[in-house]
């Protein structure tokens, strides 16, 4: 059993590092502050090729897998975005690349994802609903067919990135769940040209007021009879399902990845002012009030690190990772939360002046123990799937 990490991905590691330490945290807490996009760490990003690493050699991509997408999200992550760093690996190198990698057509491979890796093309993803929120079973976005076009409305939410986005990767329903037989079938995977139907007036979406990662909006997204064409079906129409699973598996996976990146990010920024600060005459760090709960944040986030990999391991391999992805998720996200909250601990009172970005952490830090799934969906999955207990919803 070999846990070095391929070449592949240490040069991506090292490669990324190097793009996240050219910007302070001063530019993130700008960027979070004035709720704009990191446009100039992304487009370091796609001039070196570090965003389209899982695309095919042959449409100009990186040649390689999830891994390394994972990777390269903990460097940013940990070299400087945090949070911020999430957003930037899921919405185009995973939802859309990834996704149309792995289940599109010949055509749409070749119409899309050379743009996704020279740039040209944005994506991001639509599940969610207001009464559908992590069962996505009972989601009723309706997709009917009309001719050679699907016909969708139906409305989501929490859909981030829209506002830039080119296409969105939308999850509908084309038989609904109360005659879906079984309830897995009936779904399809579109992908809209947003341009497109904004243009149209058949697609509208608006920003949801929330409390942190604002580098990325989250918005209401309405669907009023968008039309899309039959060949911009993902995998099978009424298949789905599958299609929609290989897109949440990836994307806990590289939330975990985020999660470790964040946490190491907060707990050297904890281990400087620890060093630092003498308040009584030697640093507070000596102190073992301060210096065991950073110790045993360390410890959870090299534990969740392993499980991430793992969980990306197998993806790319094809193999089963459901159980993997959720462990790597909670496991991370838990000790994200645990490295920011000591962080904000050590830093005493300082924590709360928005002159540091350990507030901004923080609060970024928090919301992943609900997203992309809650943390008690995780352990009723783990209870159900690996301890053989009964469900529990």
């Amino acid at each position: 059993m070999d846990f070095d990490l391929p070449e592949s991905a240490a040069a991506v590691r090292e490669g990324v590092l190097a793009i996240a330490g050219k910007y302070d945290q001063e530019y993130w807490s700008r960027c979070d502050a004035e709720k704009r996009w990191p446009e100039e760490v992304w487009r370091e990003l796609v001039r070196g090729g570090w965003h389209a690493l899982a695309i095919p050699e042959e449409y100009g991509g990186g040649g390689q897998g999830l891994l390394e997408l994972a990777v390269a999200l903990e460097a940013l992550a940990e070299g400087g975005a945090g949070g911020a760093a999430s957003f930037m690996y899921l919405l185009t190198p995973a939802f859309g690349a990834l996704t149309i990698n792995r289940h599109g057509t010949a055509e749409q491979k070749r119409e899309f994802l050379p743009k996704i890796a020279s740039g040209e093309i944005e994506t991001c993803f639509a599940i969610t609903e207001p009464d559908a929120g992590s069962n996505a079973i009972n989601i009723s976005t309706q997709a009917r067919l009309d001719g050679d076009h699907f016909v969708v409305s139906g409305q989501k939410i929490w859909i981030s990135g829209v506002e830039r986005a080119d296409f969105l990767v939308l999850v509908t329903r084309t038989i609904p769940a109360s005659e879906a037989r079984p309830r897995t079938s009936g779904f399809t995977v579109l992908l809209v040209d947003v341009k497109q139907a904004v243009a149209d007036g058949t697609l509208t979406y608006r920003p949801i007021p929330k409390l942190g990662t604002n580098t990325v909006a989250s918005s209401m997204v309405f669907l009023d009879d968008v039309r899309v064409p039959v060949e911009r079906v993902l995998g099978e129409p009424d298949q789905g399902f599958l299609v929609m699973w290989d897109i949440l598996n990836p994307e806990r996976i590289l939330a975990a990845a985020g999660g470790v990146g964040s946490g190491g990010l907060v707990l050297r920024l904890a281990c400087e002012y620890a060093n630092d600060r003498a308040p009584f005459g030697k640093p507070i760090g000596a102190n073992q009030a301060i210096a065991f709960p950073l110790a045993k944040a360390k410890a959870q986030l090299e534990l969740a690190r392993l499980m991430t990999y793992k969980a990306a391991w197998l993806w790319d391999r094809g193999r089963p990772c459901g159980s993997e992805a959720n462990i790597a998720k909670l496991t991370a996200a838990d000790a994200a939360w645990q490295a920011a909250d000591r962080t904000f601990q050590t830093y005493g009172g300082m924590a709360y002046s928005m002159e540091y970005p350990i507030a901004r952490m923080f609060r970024d830090a928090r919301i992943a123990k609900n997203i992309p799934v809650a943390e008690e969906l995780v352990l009723a999955h783990i209870a159900q799937h690996e301890l053989g207990l009964p469900k529990s919803y």
